[in-house]
């Protein structure tokens, strides 16, 4: 699925962050992550009708170019070198310009790859799910006679919302709804070959999300990002409830009990040592690891979460902390930056298409604001001082416990610098001749 951690550092062959170089043994799908780019049926039918304009004028041009090159090679008419270079020169950066604002973020981002290989670039969005599904069916049924690791990330419930016609218009609910039936669809399609392969009670399952849901996402009337119920923000917004807090499902029958629903704080860091307890692992000695195993607490041998606290970031800055206090069990959060909703009221921040991390867009708290998510779980009503008893003895032991997480963390290089941020082309990965990158699995087959 979307493995959104990129592929190059240096060069565009050395793959130092795809899955391979990272403890996978086997990859299908998107190194990069989904934009609306990738559908193209997002775009206004404007712009659809100015880039067949551009392509006319840049096809006229070419003609133009040939048309002076091969007359001058046939002596058919005089014209100096400089000025076909020239003409050619600016018909290329006439191309440019606008086929970068409409064409190349498709063939450059929306690609699949298998392994180290290029299958599809650009990726053929029609095909797609039912490729992911076909990978990961087969992935279960080459390696069902011993332990295995599939972790699936699928691009459902991600803007632009890729959904079949099959499952177009069948929910209440637009767009998301239709996507999100979709996505269960081929969840129940994983659960059956599982049971197919008498795999169920041997296979520790755990589905969750990335994060809450893209408020800012719209599309006219209808909203494409979902829908985060009582709890306040969404996706990117740092520390509010509506962009952290998901649901977890986990099924491992005849191991777990069923039906049993636990409300204590856990994160998405507890899956690796989850799995490396499950697979009889050791966990690294060198280093503090943010996470731990779920097993004790979904099997019922501990009532309580091992985490006290918990830190939320928004890139590389700190905006809240979560005390899940040991004594009381009282969950406190603190936040030390929150994002400037635009419009003020609106809940998000429309204006800028997503919430900014730092800068003008961000409020810094001092005192931070303090809510008690065991009472206030919508984080309506901020605690002062003079409201709560305990306000002082939180807001001192919390922001000793940041001090604490402070020391643990190492400095590493700044993956969202602006530099980070830029396209490389010595880095594309490509399945052509750079930069005629466009190839389809069926026919290099073919």
């Amino acid at each position: 699925g979307k493995w959104h951690m990129g592929v190059n550092c240096k060069t565009r062959h050395d793959h130092c962050h795809h899955p391979l170089n990272h403890g996978f043994g086997y990859f299908y799908g998107m190194p990069f992550t989904l934009v609306n780019e990738c559908q193209g049926t997002d775009d206004p039918k404007l712009a659809k009708s100015l880039q067949d304009t551009y392509w006319l004028y840049t096809q006229m041009i070419i003609l133009a170019v040939f048309t002076l090159v091969i007359g001058k090679l046939v002596n058919f008419f005089q014209v100096k070198w400089k000025i076909v270079i020239c003409l050619a020169i600016c018909g290329l950066l006439y191309f440019l310009s606008w086929f970068s604002s409409y064409g190349f973020t498709k063939y450059w981002n929306c690609i699949l790859m298998r392994n180290h290989d290029i299958t599809e670039q650009p990726m053929n969005l029609d095909k797609t799910t039912s490729n992911m599904l076909k990978e990961a069916v087969t992935f279960i049924e080459r390696n069902k006679h011993r332990p295995f690791l599939l972790f699936v990330s699928l691009l459902h419930v991600h803007t632009p919302l890729i959904t079949t016609e099959k499952f177009q218009g069948k929910s209440r609910h637009g767009p998301y709804g239709d996507n999100v039936e979709e996505m269960d669809w081929m969840v129940g399609k994983l659960l059956e070959v599982i049971n197919k392969e008498s795999l169920k009670n041997t296979t520790f399952i755990y589905f969750a999300s990335d994060h809450g849901g893209y408020l800012e996402a719209h599309r006219g009337n209808s909203q494409l990002g979902g829908w985060n119920g009582i709890y306040k923000g969404g996706k990117g917004m740092g520390g509010w409830e509506g962009g952290i807090r998901v649901p977890g499902i986990v099924r491992w029958p005849g191991v777990l009990p069923a039906g049993i629903v636990i409300d204590e704080p856990t994160s998405l860091m507890d899956i690796y040592p989850t799995v490396v307890h499950l697979a009889g692992g050791a966990m690294p000695q060198d280093r503090v690891i943010d996470g731990h195993t779920l097993l004790p607490l979904l099997s019922g041998a501990v009532q309580r979460s091992k985490h006290e606290f918990m830190f939320h970031y928004c890139g590389v800055f700190l905006h809240a902390v979560r005390w899940h206090q040991k004594d009381s069990g009282t969950v406190w959060k603190a936040h030390y930056a929150t994002p400037v909703f635009q419009p003020e009221a609106s809940g998000a921040c429309f204006r800028r298409g997503i919430c900014p991390c730092f800068g003008e867009g961000i409020t810094h708290h001092d005192p931070p604001l303090l809510f008690s998510l065991s009472q206030d779980p919508s984080e309506a009503n901020p605690l002062s001082a003079d409201t709560e008893p305990l306000f002082d003895t939180v807001v001192s032991r919390i922001g000793k416990a940041v001090e604490e997480h402070r020391r643990t963390l190492t400095p590493v290089p700044q993956q969202l610098s602006p530099y980070n941020n830029i396209w490389k082309p010595w880095l594309q990965p490509c399945c052509g001749m750079f930069p005629f990158c466009w190839c389809h699995e069926e026919n290099n087959k073919a």
